[in-house]
């Protein structure tokens, strides 16, 4: 499966309640860019780059996976190197509780 497949998964592993007030655009950057937009408790995925993301997440395809899935920790990725992260760093934190992660394949 591709990563942008993958990313294609997010809308139904969404958990709104995690992201209650949260209006949003993250931006993954790998080899096939993807956005999601989340807003008023719904998420969207777009192909491609978005005009002005609230943070950018860029990592390999398998990394990207990885740590979606909960199989890789975010501040060990960031740490080594594996995760750059670009815009609000505390919105990049908080990413992995918007999804439910045994919802993605």
């Amino acid at each position: 499966m591709s990563v942008a497949a993958f990313l294609k998964q997010l809308p139904e592993a969404f958990n709104p309640e995690a992201a209650v007030g949260t209006d949003c655009v993250l931006q993954f950057n790998t080899s096939e860019p993807v956005y999601a937009t989340i807003k008023d408790g719904s998420c969207t995925i777009t192909e491609g780059t978005a005009r002005d993301p609230d943070v950018t997440l860029i990592m390999e395809d398998d990394d990207l996976v990885a740590l979606m899935k909960g199989e890789l920790n975010g501040m060990t990725a960031f740490m080594t190197g594996k995760l750059q992260v670009e815009g609000d760093l505390m919105l990049g934190q908080r990413l992995q509780g918007f999804f439910d992660q045994s919802k993605l394949g």
